[in-house]
Formats: structure tokens, C-alpha cells, sequence
């Protein structure tokens, strides 16, 4: 089974363009947030990204709301958006949570959830899932330019209680494209530009 995964494409066409793309080769497609800028955007690269025909899971980022999200893929049918839900395709079980976690610095516009929040949020994600965060795990992939640990507590304690399969996640653009193993558990910080990885 192949996964298209990408993230933060802040409006940017060209780079929705590529993803469209490279959907064309995989089975499934995993949106990780910020699709557009602080709200601003949102409705065009969502029209842009229905262009994708296989089946798309999509989490909203700090820069738009699931209300704002749901709203802009009304009209795109293989689209499932996840925030404090799952989903099944394929036999695989699939559960989002989006927005900023902690709470970033970037005030009242950012879309965000303490950690507490947080747990919540995941209280009915099962094992062995697949996690699609826009935040990354504290610690994982979540270093910022001046090497400050940006991630999550809670991604982070999900992983090492509950070992899902993957955990797709944004956020911290300086780990865009990279990936981490912690035990079994693989992370990646997938990007604009977009990564493809096979489950077996």
C-alpha cells in the first residue's frame, strides 16, 4: 500500500500542482495541515487539491479551522477530515488531530490546543493506528532554527504508549521531508514537497 503524505503547502500552487501529481501512483493521500496562510487562501488550494481522485485523509493546521477546513472540501468527495476522529480505508484505520499543539506564540489567529486538549482529542484513537497530527512529537522532528524542541507531550506519550504504525505530522518546517523511527513506530515530518512511503 502506498501513502502520498505531504503538508504545510501554504497556498502555494505550484507545489499542489507536484502533489497532485505524484497522488497519481499511490493508493491513499494524507494532508497534514496548514494548506493555506493564517485563513487566507484556503478555498483556492482546497479547488486545486480535488484534482486528487484517490481517497484523502486531511487534518486541519493552525492556519485553518476544522469548521474552515470542512467547509472548503465540501465538494471533494474522497476527502475524509479527521480531528479528534478516525476513519477506515483500505484496512487501514486512520485518526486525525490538527491544529497547533502546545499552544504556539503566534496569538488569537493561529488554530491551537493545550496539551490537555490534546488528550482529549486522542482518548479514542485505538494502537496500532495510523496518527495524522499536524504538530510533530516532542522531540521528534520538531527542532526549530535556533534548536528549540517544538513538539508535542501528548504526540509524543501516544507514540511510546500506543506504538502506531505511522504518524504523519508538519508543523516545524525545518524537518519538512524528514523521517525518525522510535521503536516501531515511524515518524515523518512529510512537507510541501511531499513523501511516498509503502506499508506492508
Amino acid at each position: 500500500m502506498k501513502l502520498l503524505l505531504f503538508s504545510d503547502l501554504h497556498s502555494d500552487s505550484k507545489m499542489a500542482s507536484h502533489i497532485i501529481e505524484k497522488s497519481e501512483d499511490v493508493d491513499i493521500v494524507i494532508g497534514a495541515g496548514d494548506f493555506c496562510t493564517i485563513h487566507l487562501g484556503l478555498k483556492d488550494i482546497i479547488s486545486q487539491l480535488r484534482a486528487i481522485t484517490k481517497p484523502t485523509v486531511l487534518v486541519p493546521g493552525n492556519s485553518e479551522t476544522l469548521d474552515e477546513l470542512r467547509l472548503a472540501s465540501k465538494n471533494w468527495e474522497n476527502a475524509e477530515i479527521l480531528h479528534g476522529a478516525g476513519t477506515e480505508i483500505n484496512n487501514l484505520h486512520f485518526y486525525g488531530i490538527g491544529g497547533g499543539i502546545p499552544v504556539t506564540p503566534f496569538g488569537s489567529w493561529s488554530y491551537d490546543f493545550s496539551e490537555e486538549e490534546a488528550e482529549e482529542l486522542l482518548l479514542d484513537c485505538p494502537a496500532k493506528s495510523i496518527l495524522v497530527s499536524h504538530s510533530p512529537p516532542k522531540g521528534i522532528l520538531d527542532s526549530s532554527s535556533w534548536k528549540k524542541s517544538l513538539g508535542s507531550t501528548t504526540i509524543r506519550n501516544f507514540i511510546d504508549e500506543k506504538n502506531p504504525r505511522l504518524v504523519v505530522c508538519g508543523h516545524i518546517h525545518e524537518s519538512a521531508g524528514r523521517q525518525e523511527c522510535v521503536r516501531e513506530t515511524l515518524v515523518v515530518n512529510a512537507g510541501p514537497k511531499g513523501v511516498i512511503i509503502e506499508l506492508t
